[in-house]
């Protein structure tokens, strides 16, 4: 029998990248995604005419109960804070029997780690604080609850722990994604997209505060990969992974200063002709908020990890380009978006 892998997200940037990953390395699984409605079921299925499509959204319990009953993995990039949906999922896959138990590999995000920042409300500084998921892993997976994140990964933790025999349970925690992603509708990220964004909507590269604030990175492709290792793992069903309580996965390739980044997003912008200097100017948290209600903590607040686990056991290897390469590529991207390039062509051939 085929390998059933249920899949939240497809249409995402993430779930839909992984989905991508995983078909192209296994034609032979037997994959159900999930989606909102017929115009995302399209999309799906015109990239991956095998995969089977079910109706619905996170808030369907039965629906995503009954879909993780009948899988031998579930894959979840949907929503990394919906409690109705992990709660449903871990209920469906603890029904397995015994003797097939079942996988869930839920998303998190390294967001998790910028709760000291958040409660002290002071953005742009550096913080010398790094987490690891191998020697720290029990102060990984103890973090307040206040945290971002951590009430859905408490449900997820605490349903690998429920019964270990039925249910196996791992957290993959990505930090900053880059990288145009392989899937068949979101194809961009969030933070560096949107650096680029606003650094051309105001005519200057922004920064906040000092600019010294650290996050860690990973290509998009190289975090599917991740994901891949850790479906193949489940489907050998040896103990070439950690499951359950130590089963969490951060996954980095690089670290990088939000300040050194605007100031590379800026140049890269200038050279391509749609601001006029490489000026960087530093905004106040809440000046920041003004542009984005959550840039003071995606580009302001500390998330420093390292990826011990994921390379120690699953020989996970990142080779994709460097977050500082894509920024060309970035540039581009929005400024097209945004109506620029064709606006910036006709300024040239006027001149």
């Amino acid at each position: 029998m085929p390998t059933k892998l249920f899949v939240t997200g497809s249409t995402g940037y993430i779930g839909g990248d992984a989905l991508y990953e995983i078909v192209q390395a296994h034609p032979e699984y037997d994959v159900t995604c999930l989606v909102r409605n017929s115009d995302k079921g399209a999309k799906v299925g015109s990239q991956y005419a095998k995969v089977k499509l079910v109706y619905g959204t996170l808030d369907d319990a039965q629906t995503l109960e009954e879909e993780a009953r009948k899988a031998d993995i579930v894959l979840h990039c949907a929503h990394a804070d919906h409690e109705v949906a992990a709660s449903a999922l871990v209920k469906g896959l603890l029904s397995h029997p015994s003797e097939r138990p079942g996988y869930l590999i839920h998303t998190s995000g390294t967001g998790i780690l910028l709760f000291k920042d958040i409660e002290r409300g002071v953005y742009g500084g550096a913080s010398p604080e790094i987490y690891d998921d191998w020697d720290g892993i029990g102060k990984v997976t103890s973090l307040p609850d206040n945290a971002p994140h951590r009430v859905v990964d408490k449900i997820v933790l605490a349903g690998g722990q429920e019964d270990p025999t039925l249910l196996k349970t791992a957290i993959v925690c990505p930090p900053t994604i880059y990288g145009k992603g392989r899937g068949p509708d979101n194809q961009r990220s969030q933070q560096l997209p949107d650096l680029a964004k606003y650094t051309l909507i105001e005519k200057h590269g922004i920064q906040i505060g000092a600019g010294k604030t650290f996050w860690t990175n990973v290509h998009v492709a190289d975090l599917s990969k991740c994901y891949l290792l850790l479906i193949e793992a489940a489907v050998e069903g040896r103990g070439r992974a950690t499951w359950g309580a130590e089963g969490y996965y951060f996954t980095e390739n690089n670290e990088h200063v939000w300040g050194h980044l605007s100031k590379v997003v800026a140049s890269e912008a200038h050279k391509q002709g749609f601001i006029t200097s490489d000026e960087v100017v530093s905004l106040s948290a809440e000046e920041a908020r003004r542009l984005m209600p959550r840039a003071p903590v995606l580009w302001g607040a500390n998330s420093r990890c390292r990826a011990v686990r994921a390379r120690k056991l699953l020989h996970w290897e990142p080779k994709e380009e460097s977050i500082e390469d894509s920024i060309p590529e970035a540039v581009k991207a929005e400024a097209e978006a945004l109506g620029l390039v064709e606006h910036h062509a006709a300024k040239v051939a006027a001149s």
